[in-house]
């Protein structure tokens, strides 16, 4: 190689350099820690064209000598400001690529003024190139940890394990009939212990495709009880270990991917949740206080979902599932729940999120399977020993306020539209909730939580008659009207962060007028939730 094109370019880089190091003792960088991308053509830089001034140096020091890095997304960034690091990183490049020209005996063509000047350089930036290498230290010693957990090069395994301990106050509901009397005791006041283990495997086979697999198991119930108010999310009820999730994501484009599987492919996958602590694991305690009660209608498990990305600040998802496979809403004469929805997810600024979305969920039974508030709409008909089928449209929002890195304000509402097909008549139910986050309270990694809404209510049912459930409770008949009570929803909980693998979650959870039922009882729910992620 000739030393003759590397020296007209080495004063070029160093001006430039330096300029840009001026520049940023005035300037704040972009990221006080960037990665770079070796580049091996100049066209791989998606953000340098042939007319910029500066093109030809360029091409020469990534294309002859290749001592020039991108950033990840293949840009080069030209006009930003430079810090002391990242110029210490590329006079380092240089400098070992002229010290490997020497060392092929050109040092000939070298002059004695450019090897002094990049000496004074290299001495006068000791310093940050001493940090610079124990921070490649730092990071090939956690690569290393990494490496070692994973079962190959391409999977790795994650997990959860949550122990929860908790119980009801005593109380009593009036129930069967519903007719003012508290005259029924709740069965399941007793503390209980719940233990649900989660593990899960990341396949990745590309950087624009990887398979996810993972595992669930629980032991402990909160059950009985008398109604789903206040059940926390940790609670599917005992089962087995079994297959919960298979499923395959790709990208179609750079700004649309696809999702297709036989196992957890189901709404709050498909979608992006505003609220950015959603975790039944280590985020809110209740299953309400998880996220609208609509966006689990059909709980469902094969399926196939696209995510596009249609601008900088709005995206779009879409999804169809069924927890048996069938197609949406009769193929399997009616035995199949299928479930289809759309949201577009928008910031209009940094600091709010919102997201509208849309159902449309078919029912053999009646039964939305959300798990919380009204989700059965349709009355068992004595005489056949079944409930009628339902068609639903449901439609809702949320909204995430983040107010400062401290607190978030937010909320949602829902909204539910069913009918049974072929028949006359409707069944109207509401839900909402407001909620204050409150991120690092008392520690980094802490998280208080407010949540306060009412769970879904029937608040008008005009099915045929012997179907409508606020008075089949009533009076056994199932005429038409809506439920006679509104059921509020109050939690706070507290996670502590105790090391970067554990948290400890206390919480209370009060329910008033269980059931939407004015004379029943209301109780709190006292919970202590642990949780060790791997």
């Amino acid at each position: 190689m000739n030393l003759r094109f590397v020296l007209p370019i080495l004063p070029l880089f160093l001006s430039l350099s330096l300029h840009s190091v001026s520049q940023a003792e005035t300037q704040p960088a972009e990221d006080p820690s960037p990665t770079f991308d070796q580049v091996t053509s100049v066209s791989q830089l998606t953000d340098v064209q042939p007319t910029d001034w500066a093109f030809q140096a360029l091409q020469s020091l990534v294309e002859r000598y290749g001592c020039i890095a991108g950033y990840p997304d293949k840009t080069f960034r030209g006009n930003r400001a430079l810090t002391r690091y990242e110029f210490a990183a590329g006079l380092n490049a240089c400098l070992d690529r002229v010290n490997e020209l020497i060392a092929a005996s050109t040092a000939d063509l070298v002059k004695r003024e450019d090897l002094e000047k990049l000496q004074t350089l290299q001495t006068q930036f000791s310093s940050e190139l001493a940090t610079l290498k124990g921070r490649v230290d730092t990071l090939e010693a956690r690569t290393a940890t990494l490496e070692s957990q994973q079962f190959s090069t391409t999977t790795k395994m994650n997990g959860f394990v949550v122990v929860g301990v908790q119980g009801r106050t005593e109380n009593r509901g009036d129930r069967n009939p519903r007719d003012g009397q508290r005259d029924t005791n709740d069965p399941g006041t007793n503390i209980n212990v719940i233990n649900q283990n989660y593990l899960y495997f990341t396949t990745q086979f590309s950087p624009r495709d990887y398979l996810y697999f993972g595992f669930w198991n629980q032991t402990g119930s909160g059950s009985p009880r008398l109604t789903n108010d206040g059940r926390v999310g940790y609670d599917g009820e005992a089962f087995d270990l079994y297959l919960s999730d298979l499923n395959y994501h790709f990208l179609i484009t750079d700004k649309l991917a696809a999702m297709v599987g036989t196992e957890g492919v189901y709404t709050s996958l498909a979608f992006r949740g505003p609220n950015r602590v959603e975790s039944s694991f280590t985020g809110p305690l209740s299953y309400f206080a998880q996220r609208n009660p609509i966006l689990n209608i059909g709980f469902g498990r094969g399926g196939a979902a696209l995510d596009w990305q249609l601008a900088k600040r709005a995206s779009l998802q879409a999804f169809y599932t069924t927890n048996i496979v069938g197609f949406f809403p009769n193929s399997l004469g009616g035995k199949g729940h299928n479930t289809a929805g759309v949201q577009l997810a928008l910031t209009p600024i940094n600091p709010i999120d919102i997201a509208l979305y849309y159902i449309n969920d078919y029912s053999p039974d009646g039964n939305l399977l959300s798990y919380v508030g009204d989700e059965q709409l349709t009355a068992v008909n004595p005489a056949i020993g079944a409930s009628a089928p339902l068609q639903t449209n449901a439609f809702g929002a949320t909204i995430n306020w983040q107010i400062n890195s401290r607190l978030s304000l937010g909320g949602w509402f829902g909204y539910t539209n069913s009918y049974i097909p072929g028949e006359s008549g409707r069944v109207e139910t509401t839900n909402y909730m407001a909620y204050l986050n409150f991120p690092d309270l008392f520690g980094k990694g802490n998280l208080g939580g407010l949540y306060i809404g009412q769970p879904p209510k029937i608040t008008r049912s005009t099915l045929p008659t012997g179907n409508n459930v606020p008075d089949f409770l009533n009076t056994g008949l199932g005429r038409s009207g809506g439920q006679p009570g509104t059921t509020t929803h109050i939690e706070a909980f507290y996670r502590w962060q105790v090391t970067d693998n554990l948290s400890i979650t206390p919480g209370l959870i009060w329910i008033v007028k269980p059931g939407h039922t004015p004379d029943s009882d209301s109780f709190v729910t006292g919970v202590i939730r642990s949780t060790f992620a791997f």
